[in-house]
């Protein structure tokens, strides 16, 4: 009969060992002994990971904040390019429609000769009186042609010289206008004012005016051709017992706002002041 020795048990004990084993792991009964062994492993992994992290930002970071400002610089710079250059498009853009705007108005009125000019220079006053033009007597200007807008009447050339000319403007306080009501037809006067108001002298008591009739060159006096838009009345002054009304007008031009005019080359004003009857004192 053979009997089993101690080293012939040896395998079957290691086996049944490794067996158990398993069988505990598969149950989860190792669970704990398996994270009590492998969270300091986990641990030190993590330390040194971050470790390394932290090392190479340290040595990399500069290095990327220096490319960075250098990229933030040129985009900045190419930014404000950009932003200049909508700025003039935006001006130019402006200029044309201003001048598309003046072509129109010239072709209605083909019977007209026109030179076109931008303005330079204003009066530095608030209340604006005149304006400076680039184009002068070498381009055919004179003394007393009318200056329009395609908004209206702007006022007429007071002063020349070869490359520039003054403009005094429908407000000045020395401008007065032979004008007419569109709805009444009455013609009446408009006159300027050191504050800049315009307002229409003169009118009748008789007529019937209302805010919003529109004021028309008369074409009488011979400074300015007729039919040209000047502006609106806005307000009326009205008394009893006067023989006269006055009217507040809103001229047609933002002078405020005056980039280009047209200047009417081929009117030729007339001066009839000698033949203006005057009163005897």
């Amino acid at each position: 009969m053979k009997v089993f020795s101690p080293a012939n048990w040896r395998p079957i004990v290691v086996a049944l060992i490794i067996a158990g084993i398993v069988f505990l792991a598969l149950a989860g009964y190792l669970a704990p002994l398996l994270r009590l062994t492998t969270n300091p492993i986990v641990g030190i992994q993590s330390w040194i990971s971050s470790r390394y992290t932290a090392l190479y930002d340290f040595i990399t970071v500069p290095r990327d904040v220096a490319s960075l400002r250098q990229q933030n610089a040129v985009l900045t710079n190419e930014n404000s390019q950009l932003q200049t250059q909508i700025i003039q498009l935006q001006q130019q853009l402006q200029e044309a429609e201003v001048l598309y705007a003046l072509l129109d108005f010239a072709r209605s009125r083909p019977e007209n000769e026109y030179v076109a000019s931008a303005v330079i220079g204003r009066d530095p006053s608030p209340f604006m009186s005149y304006v400076i033009i680039d184009h002068g007597s070498d381009n055919g200007l004179r003394h007393g042609m009318p200056v329009v807008t395609q908004q209206g009447l702007v006022g007429r050339v007071d002063a020349v010289t070869a490359g520039a000319a003054r403009l005094q403007l429908i407000t000045d306080p020395g401008s007065t206008i032979n004008v007419r009501l569109q709805s009444t037809q009455t013609e009446t006067l408009l006159q300027g004012s050191i504050t800049g108001d315009l307002t229409l002298e003169m009118i009748p008591q008789e007529t019937k005016l209302k805010v919003g009739d529109l004021v028309l060159t008369s074409g009488l006096g011979g400074g300015y051709p007729s039919d040209v838009l000047v502006g609106q009345v806005v307000s009326i002054q009205h008394r009893e017992g006067e023989l006269f009304q006055t009217a507040s007008i809103q001229p047609a031009v933002d002078f405020s706002q005056l980039q280009a005019v047209l200047v009417i080359t081929n009117f030729k004003p007339v001066d009839i002041e000698p033949l203006t009857p005057t009163l005897s004192p």
